[in-house]
């Protein structure tokens, strides 16, 4: 959906997003308040072919999306209405490029329980680069060898983890693939 299309379709007032990967340690853009929030009816999920933030055409990362299903812990940002453009613009160059996501306002509980609409951007299952059905060994490949524009995906993995850690939030499954990632790394290194 273009971004145009989509802020035309917003109540008027102030806008809130919802991080659950890099968007909660990196927004990229200026919000007047944060608040941890969670997020029923999605989980967070490894889940998106990185060819350009995190890894190359080549040689693609992994990153995070927001899958169906379970509930997702992150960071929701209330952006003032006269930013509302600017920030959308801004978020449909870093998210929207390749299409890989679904832009959609979801039901968001906010520290005290107060519940909000926000942006959250949702992996498209139909996308060419939405990774089906990896094991583990599959995914931590992918997170060892991207690197990208943005850095290396491990560093993105870990950075997400230390992030969600500071919510009071672990997700085995990711740490699980880090340190699977972090080996075929090391026994790269050594062979090399």
């Amino acid at each position: 959906m273009p971004q145009e299309q989509f802020q035309a379709a917003l109540a008027p007032g102030d806008l809130w997003v919802f991080g659950y990967g890099s968007l909660m340690w990196s927004p990229g853009f200026r919000y007047a308040e944060r608040a941890v929030g969670l997020l029923h009816g999605y989980h967070r999920a490894l889940c998106i072919l990185s060819s350009r933030h995190r890894g190359t055409p080549e040689r693609p990362g992994l990153v995070v999306g927001l899958c169906r299903g379970g509930s997702c812990w992150g960071m929701a940002f209330r952006v003032p209405a006269a930013r509302t453009g600017r920030v959308l613009a801004a978020l449909w160059r870093r998210e929207m490029r390749g299409r890989v996501y679904l832009p959609q306002l979801v039901p968001v509980t906010l520290a005290g329980q107060r519940r909000v609409r926000a942006l959250a951007f949702v992996a498209d299952s139909a996308h060419r680069q939405f990774a089906r059905e990896l094991d583990l060994h599959g995914r931590a490949r992918l997170v060892a060898q991207g690197i990208g524009r943005r850095g290396r995906c491990m560093d993105y993995i870990r950075r997400t983890l230390e992030h969600m850690g500071k919510l009071g939030v672990n997700d085995p499954h990711l740490e699980r693939v880090l340190h699977a990632a972090d080996a075929l790394s090391r026994a790269h290194a050594a062979g090399s």
